[in-house]
Order: C-alpha cells, then sequence, then structure tokens
C-alpha cells in the first residue's frame, strides 16, 4: 500500500546519551554493538526496509562528519543529508522535516539508538500511518502499572490492558503532521504527542519487546545478547576450529603468536611460520565457511615471503567485518616439547587481541606438551590448535 508513497525516515541522533556514562568519549550512538556502531545497525535497518525511500540523520555539529564513513562502509545509500541538532528533540526533528526531499508524502521518526527495529516493524507502522494518517510502534505492557500521588503512594493502579510502552518508529502523512507541529507544545517527548495535542488519533501498532532503545549500560548488554543469541533480527553464533603444524629448523627465528621467543631453532614456512596464528586465522575463516589461510593468503604469492603472520590475523579479521562478521572469542593451544612457552603467553595473548581487534579478556593462549610422543615430543616441529566463536551482525 505505501508503494506508489515517498516516506522519509528522520533519525534524530543529536543526544549525547549522558546515561551511558561511558568512559572512551564516543557518544551512545558511536558505541559498538557487536562490532558495529549502534547507529549502523539502526541506518541498515532502514535502508534493508522497502517502504523506505530517504534517510535523514539529525547529528551533533561534531560527529556529522563521521556519517560519510558510516554511509560507505555499510552500504548506506537511502542516506540523502546529516543535518545538524537543535536544543531539544523536537527541534531536531524538525531541523530533519526541513531537509527531507519535497517529495515526501510519509514521515517516519525513529530514534537512532533503537537499533534492532525489524523491517515487519518499520512497514506495520507506515502502512498505518498511511491508512489512518498517524500511527506509533508500541509495546504492550506486562506490568500492573501504578500512578503515584507525588508522594510515593499509590494514588491510582490502571488497567494493564489498556496500557502500551511508546517506541518508535513513529510514522505521519506529512500534511498530517506539519499541521499538528504548528501548535506543538512545549516538552513533548515524542511525536505522536504533537499530534495528540492538535487532536489528531494515533493508530498504536504492536510491535513486540526487542525493539530496544540504548540509554544506559545494561541495555547495550541486552541488545548485544539479543543479537548473539538470535532472538532480535540476527547474531547467529558459529564456532571454528584451526590447526597448523611447521617443522623446526636451525637458522629461522622462532615467532609464536607474534612473539620473538629465543630459542636455537624456528619454524620453516613461507611466512614467519607462526602456527599459533595460522591456526587462528584457520577457525575464523572456517567458523565464516571462508576456506582457509592458504585460500586467502598462498604461499605462491611473493607477497607473503617472510610476513609476520599477525598481518594476516588483521587481513583475516577484516574479511570476516565484510562478511559480516564478529569475534566472540578465540582460545589456541600451543604444542611444543620445547622451548617452554609459559613466560611468552600473556604476550601472545596480547598480540592476537590487538590484531583481531577484540578485547584481550577474550583471547586465551595455552601451551602443552605431548610427553615426549610424536613429531612435537621429539623436537622435529610445533603444532597448534584454535578453536573460535563468530557471530553473523
Amino acid at each position: 500500500m505505501y508503494k506508489n508513497h515517498y516516506v522519509t525516515a528522520i533519525i534524530p541522533a543529536a543526544g549525547r546519551g549522558l546515561r551511558m556514562a561511558n568512559g572512551d568519549g564516543d557518544t551512545k550512538q558511536f558505541l559498538p554493538l557487536c562490532g558495529v556502531p549502534v547507529i549502523a545497525r539502526t541506518l541498515s535497518a532502514f535502508e534493508r526496509c522497502e517502504a523506505v525511500d530517504a534517510v535523514i540523520v539529525v547529528a551533533l555539529d561534531e560527529e556529522i562528519g563521521r556519517y560519510a564513513e558510516i554511509r560507505e562502509k555499510y552500504g548506506i545509500t537511502k542516506l540523502k543529508k546529516v543535518v545538524p541538532g537543535g536544543k531539544t528533540r523536537q527541534e531536531s526533528v524538525k531541523n530533519g522535516i526541513a531537509a527531507m526531499p519535497a517529495e515526501t508524502e510519509i514521515i517516519a521518526v525513529h530514534d537512532g539508538a533503537r537499533c534492532l527495529v525489524g523491517d515487519g516493524c518499520i512497514t506495520g507502522v507506515i502502512a498505518s500511518a498511511l491508512e489512518n494518517g498517524a500511527a506509533i510502534a508500541a509495546e504492550r505492557s506486562v506490568d500492573t502499572v501504578k500512578i503515584s500521588d507525588g508522594d510515593g503512594n499509590v494514588a491510582k493502579t490502571l488497567d494493564r490492558n489498556s496500557v502500551f510502552l511508546a517506541k518508535t518508529p513513529q510514522a505521519f502523512l506529512k500534511d498530517v503532521y506539519l499541521k499538528a507541529l504548528e501548535n506543538a507544545p512545549e516538552g513533548a517527548t515524542d511525536d505522536a504527542a504533537v499530534c495528540e495535542a492538535a487532536g489528531i488519533k494515533v493508530k498504536l501498532v504492536e510491535c513486540g519487546s526487542n525493539n530496544v532503545k540504548i540509554t544506559v549500560p545494561g541495555d547495550l548488554a541486552a541488545a548485544e545478547a539479543l543479537i548473539r543469541y538470535g532472538e532480535g533480527k540476527s547474531g547467529f553464533m558459529r564456532v571454528g576450529h584451526g590447526f597448523d603444524a611447521h617443522r623446526l629448523v636451525e637458522g629461522r627465528k622462532l615467532i609464536l603468536g607474534g612473539v620473538d621467543i629465543p630459542y636455537e631453532k624456528g619454524l620453516l614456512g613461507h611466512s614467519d611460520a607462526d602456527v599459533v596464528v595460522h591456526a587462528i586465522c584457520d577457525a575464523l575463516l572456517g567458523a565464516a565457511a571462508l576456506g582457509d589461510i592458504g585460500k586467502h593468503f598462498p604461499p605462491s604469492d611473493g607477497a607473503y615471503k617472510d610476513i609476520c603472520s599477525l598481518r594476516l590475523l588483521e587481513k583475516t579479521a577484516q574479511i570476516l567485518d565484510c562478511a559480516g562478521f564478529s569475534i566472540a572469542n578465540i582460545d589456541a593451544t600451543a604444542v611444543a616439547q620445547a622451548p617452554k612457552l609459559a613466560p611468552f603467553l600473556d604476550a601472545m595473548r596480547a598480540n592476537v587481541a590487538r590484531s583481531a581487534g577484540i578485547p584481550v579478556d577474550r583471547v586465551s593462549v595455552k601451551a602443552t606438551t605431548e610427553e615426549r610422543m610424536g613429531y612435537t615430543g621429539s623436537g622435529e616441529g610445533i603444532s597448534a590448535h584454535a578453536v573460535c566463536m563468530i557471530a553473523e551482525k
């Protein structure tokens, strides 16, 4: 029904998110959520939705320049303009409206921090707005709601069946919303309230409970859980296993986990022969069903001659990112009779974490022997096993 009507989504993202209290200086819209900025996930949802034709972002002045990278990296072709925000949310929305394409017939306003909104929710609200003039996403309350008397006492209990939690998107026929704005009340906390004050009926569209808004740190954790465990719109988990082995020879450095380890022999190979990192790369690529290290970095290619394997891990992480995966954790085990590797394990963990782009507490590197059995036990070579978990973004 909306197919023949031009829909513009306005995404207010000019808040500073003070309740997030994060220590890295980023506003909440640019905090990573399973490896992808919150705002990039929000914009991707509207990019995928066929009902939406254009997107306008309202941003902090100092963040406007960052959206060019978001547009390019995540393929947000519908993003037409990024405009500065106002002192209030209402002012920000007005700035977005002023920048929207002239052919717009339906306006959909959506919080930049509601990054798990589903296609069905967006489409359903837009279709309802086209039919009714105004509509909002809403969640039916599962809790009993009490009204306070102002002194901390219960004044009234509401009928739970009549209580809904207002969410976004909130969509309106352009003419309906622009008329409502003419006498908009001060301090309206959402766009539906602007229409309500003008006597316009707003239709409730139930959209479930996964459409969370990132407001406090706990919301970020909840959203990550929804993504990782498949209760939201994505996040299917995959496990990968990798194995590598190289012969020990004289005249070569021994490099394991990116650490130069003092020893009389080193591992023979086209690159630096770092079996720990090679096993990790194979595990990651295998989890994503993207082949193995030999496919992406073949020994026949002179570009990889004597290359530091941590560079291969960086490239592997980039390959996964471009394919839509984030790395959850890595666990590797080096198998060597000698030398003793325990003093170097922490440095290996740090190297792997840095190259994979994940926190060090998500990386484990261990070492063991084969009790003098087999080729590692006899000192002929060193091997490594690795397992990892990755998540679809």
